[in-house]
């Protein structure tokens, strides 16, 4: 199937493997890339010289595109950009709307630049700014998470913008695709069905959790960090919403505080990326320090496997995921179902005299 999303990044089938901290290192990224999809390596719990790293070993097992994922509000970004232009990574995809400047570097340089969003202003803004395409996350998606449901956002961008879009946000399965090429998207981005794989090095324990879950074991909540983000709920998220704002601010500078030592930055920049984060989302700096919860937090649970300890981000999908799959079993179900789909679907709703036609999709062997 060739989509706009498989021609831009040159990857086999359109399907995104998104850049989830702890979560998509470089065993995950590279069986992703080598099953068709576009791989995405996180990079914001990475050092400079780990994420140098991490790009070198995810091309020692792979020949396919890949991309690294970045922080835009980042207090290195730059050096990150740079970095992913000296070993010439295909994409760079962003959590935030990087800045003009730094998608010009990016597309110099031969860098295919995709941009995460969550509202359509915001795809207008970075398409006007040159971004070659952009992931458009709804509300069921994990992590931190809007309040538009991807229906609903998805056609909205889809008709603002003429660059490929990809439907993240409630998919894991063929169907979803081609709902989404239906609503005019060049593709699927997926992260709780990627991190339920055999290939992801999420502790057996975290991902028996999330194949125990239910649709209303999901839940969005404020207590991590002060920013709506949707996670399975646990005894410990209901603690966090039950304590008192001394000690949550507590706990938060202790982990601020591990998470430095962690990741290298100092306090000065640690207090710079909090006033990224603050500019323009009306944060107290109280929440500003809870913020500083989330990677240490996301490690307890997705690096240590304390369920106890540490939050489980996740998509409301995770309520109907059953198995573990590697990458590949994965990403050819998702293909072979979506050809199924394809196939069963009324002749008049997708074929004219001169075959099939939509915006974005072309497949060959429909009748």
């Amino acid at each position: 199937m060739e989509t706009a999303l498989t021609k831009l990044v040159g990857v086999r089938h359109p399907v995104v493997q998104t850049g989830m901290g702890w979560v998509a290192g470089p065993r995950l990224v590279s069986a992703s890339a080598n099953a068709g999809a576009l791989g995405i390596l996180a990079s914001a719990t990475m050092t400079l010289d780990q994420l140098r790293e991490a790009v070198r070993e995810v091309r020692s097992r792979t020949d396919a595109p890949f991309g690294v994922n970045l922080r835009a509000d980042a207090g290195d970004a730059r050096d990150r950009v740079r970095l992913i232009v000296e070993e010439e990574v295909k994409v760079a995809s962003f959590a935030l709307a990087p800045s003009r400047e730094l998608i010009a570097e990016l597309k110099e340089a031969g860098v295919v630049v995709i941009p995460s969003i969550g509202a359509r202003r915001h795809a207008e803004k970075v398409a006007a700014w040159g971004a070659d395409a952009v992931i458009v996350q709804g509300g069921e998606g994990g992590g931190h998470t809007g309040e538009v449901a991807t229906t609903v956002l998805l056609p909205q961008v889809v008709d603002a913008v003429d660059i490929p879009v990809i439907a993240a946000g409630g998919f894991f399965d063929g169907r979803g695709l081609v709902a989404a090429l239906a609503y005019g998207a060049a593709g699927i981005a997926m992260g709780t069905r990627f991190l339920l794989t055999s290939d992801s090095t999420v502790p057996d324990a975290v991902k028996a959790r999330y194949l125990a879950a239910t649709v209303k074991d999901v839940t969005v909540t404020t207590a991590v960090d002060g920013l709506p983000h949707r996670m399975l709920r646990t005894d410990l998220v209901n603690s966090l919403e039950e304590a008192g704002r001394t000690r949550t601010l507590t706990r938060a500078i202790r982990r601020a505080a591990g998470f430095r030592r962690l990741s290298g930055l100092t306090w000065p920049q640690l207090i710079r990326d909090g006033l990224a984060m603050k500019h323009g989302k009306n944060l107290t700096w109280s929440q500003v320090l809870l913020a500083a919860n989330t990677p240490m937090l996301l490690r307890a649970s997705m690096v240590e496997g304390r369920t106890d300890l540490g939050v489980m981000a996740s998509g409301q999908v995770a309520g109907l995921i059953e198995d573990l799959p590697s990458c590949a079993e994965l990403v050819e179900r998702v293909m072979a179902e979506a050809g199924t789909v394809l196939r069963g679907l009324p002749a008049q709703a997708w074929c004219t005299q001169e075959g099939v036609h939509s915006r974005y999709v072309r497949d060959a062997e429909h009748p």
